[in-house]
C-alpha cells in the first residue's frame, strides 16, 4: 500500500493579516493622539481657552461615535479590503488638513471630518479578522491589535513633541498622514476578504480556518440583521459597559498631557515622556487580558466565564488605582498609579472586542460598531465634560468620575454571555445570562 505524501504545514498568512491590522490600529492612535500633544502649542498660537479645546477634542469624538455603525456596515457590505483602504485614505487626508486650520471653527470641522474616517477603522478591522482568526485565537488577536493602538498612543506624545520642536505643531499631522496612506496601499495589495481568495494561503491553512469557522470562512455577504442586533438586550448591556470604558480612556488620550502640565508643572519634553507611560502600561494590559481570556477558555471550555472573569477584574483594578493616583502629592508616584489604572482598564479591551466577535459572528463588524458607538459617545462626553469639570471643580473630580464608572462597568459585565449570539439562525439564538 502506497503511503500518502506528508501533509504540508499550514501557512501563516492569517498572522500576516493580523500584524497588518495591528499596524493600522497603531496609526489610528498616532493620528488621534497627535493633537493632545500639540494642545499647549495650539493654545499658545491661537489663545484658545480650556473649554474651547474641549470642544475641538469633542468634535472628533462625536463624529467618531456617530459614524461607527455606517463604518461597520461598509465592512460587512463591501468587504474589509476596499472599505478599510478607503477609510484610511479619507482620515489621512484630514489628518494632514488639521495642519492648515486657522481658527477654532475650522479645526472643529476638520476634526469632525477626520473622525468620520477613523470611525470605520475598528469595526471594519474586526470584520477583517472574523474570517481569518480561529475562535481560540480571538482573545489574543483582539488583545494584540488593541495593544498596537495603545503603543501608537504611547509613542505619539514623545514622537510628536520631538517633531514639534523641529517643524512646529503642524509637522506631526502631515508626517502621520503620509504613513497612513502608505499603509492603505499595502493593505489593498495584500489583504483578501476570504482565505479562499488569497494566493499565499496553502490548503492546510485553508482547511484549518474553514474547519474552525465552517461556512463563515466563505466570501459571501448576507444582509445585516439589524432588527435582531438592535433589539438584543445583551447588545445594549455590552454597549453600556463600553460607554463606561470609553469615557475613561478618553481622558487619558485627550486630557492627560494637559493635566501633567497644569497640575504638576511639567515641561513640554517631560510631559511627552510621562504622558506615554500609562498608555505603555495599557499595551501590557491589552496583551495580558486577551491572552488570559483565551487561556481560561481553552482550559475550561467555558467561553462565558473566560471572557467575564478577566474583564471584571480589570475594571476593579482600574477603579481602585485611579483613587490612589489622584490622592498623591508626588507626581511621579501619581503617574505610577495611573499606569496601574490604565493597565487594569486595558485588561478589558481585548475581551470586549472578542465578545463582539463571539456574539456577532459573521456580523461582527456591525455588532462591534454598535459597541464602539457607545464607547465613543462616552469618550465624546468625556472630552467636553472634562473641560467644564476641571474649570469648576479641579482635576481630582474629573478623574474621580472614572472610579465610579469602573464599578458600573464591572457590574454590567456580569450580565454578558459571550457564548450566545445576538441574532437568530446558524447555530444559536440570543439570550442573556444572569450573573453567576
Amino acid at each position: 500500500m502506497t503511503a500518502s505524501p506528508p501533509r504540508a504545514r499550514p501557512t501563516r498568512t492569517r498572522h500576516v493579516v493580523l500584524w497588518l491590522t495591528v499596524a493600522v490600529y497603531m496609526i489610528t492612535y498616532m493620528d488621534r493622539v497627535a493633537i493632545s500633544a500639540a494642545v499647549p502649542s495650539i493654545q499658545k498660537e491661537f489663545g484658545f481657552s480650556t473649554v474651547t479645546i474641549g470642544w475641538i477634542l469633542a468634535a472628533f469624538q462625536l463624529s467618531y461615535a456617530l459614524f461607527q455603525i455606517p463604518g461597520g456596515w461598509l465592512g460587512d457590505r463591501f468587504g474589509p479590503r476596499r472599505a478599510l483602504s478607503g477609510v484610511v485614505v479619507w482620515w489621512s487626508v484630514f489628518t494632514a488638513a488639521t495642519a492648515f486650520t486657522w481658527s477654532a471653527a475650522s479645526m472643529i470641522v476638520c476634526r469632525f471630518l477626520f473622525g468620520m474616517g477613523e470611525a470605520g477603522a475598528f469595526p471594519i478591522a474586526t470584520r477583517s479578522l472574523s474570517r481569518w482568526m480561529l475562535p481560540s485565537e480571538r482573545g489574543w488577536a483582539q488583545g494584540v491589535t488593541h495593544a498596537g493602538s495603545r503603543l501608537g498612543g504611547a509613542l505619539t506624545p514623545v514622537i510628536a513633541v520631538a517633531l514639534i520642536a523641529v517643524f512646529g505643531w503642524r509637522g506631526p499631522f502631515i508626517i502621520f498622514a503620509l504613513i497612513g496612506i502608505v499603509w492603505a496601499v499595502v493593505w489593498f495589495w495584500y489583504y483578501r476578504d476570504s482565505p479562499a481568495e488569497h494566493r499565499y494561503v496553502n490548503e492546510s491553512e485553508r482547511e484549518l480556518i474553514s474547519g474552525a469557522l465552517g461556512r463563515r470562512s466563505g466570501p459571501g455577504r448576507g444582509s445585516v440583521p439589524w432588527k435582531q442586533i438592535l433589539t438584543s438586550r445583551q447588545m445594549w448591556i455590552l454597549a453600556a459597559m463600553y460607554a463606561c470604558y470609553g469615557y475613561s480612556i478618553g481622558i487619558y488620550l485627550s486630557w492627560f498631557p494637559k493635566y501633567l502640565v497644569d497640575a504638576h508643572g511639567f515641561t513640554l519634553a517631560k510631559m511627552g515622556l510621562y504622558a506615554s507611560l500609562p498608555l505603555l502600561a495599557g499595551v501590557l494590559g491589552d496583551i495580558a487580558g486577551g491572552w488570559a481570556s483565551d487561556l481560561i477558555v481553552k482550559r475550561t471550555g467555558n467561553l462565558k466565564m473566560g471572557r467575564r472573569i478577566v474583564a471584571v477584574v480589570g475594571f476593579l483594578v482600574a477603579g481602585s488605582m485611579i483613587m490612589l493616583a489622584v490622592n498623591q502629592t508626588d507626581p511621579e508616584t501619581g503617574v505610577a498609579f495611573f499606569c496601574l489604572a490604565v493597565f487594569g482598564l486595558e485588561l478589558t479591551v481585548g475581551v470586549s472586542w472578542a465578545v463582539a466577535l463571539d456574539i456577532g459572528d459573521e456580523y461582527a463588524g456591525s455588532v462591534s460598531a454598535v459597541m464602539n458607538t457607545a464607547g465613543n459617545l462616552g469618550a465624546t462626553v468625556s472630552a467636553a465634560a472634562t473641560g467644564y469639570l476641571v474649570t469648576l471643580y479641579g482635576w481630582s473630580t474629573a478623574f474621580g468620575v472614572l472610579a465610579g464608572l469602573a464599578a458600573v462597568a464591572a457590574f454590567l459585565f456580569l450580565w454578558i454571555d459571550a457564548s450566545r449570539r445576538v441574532y437568530h439562525g446558524g447555530g444559536g439564538a440570543e439570550a442573556v445570562a444572569a450573573p453567576a
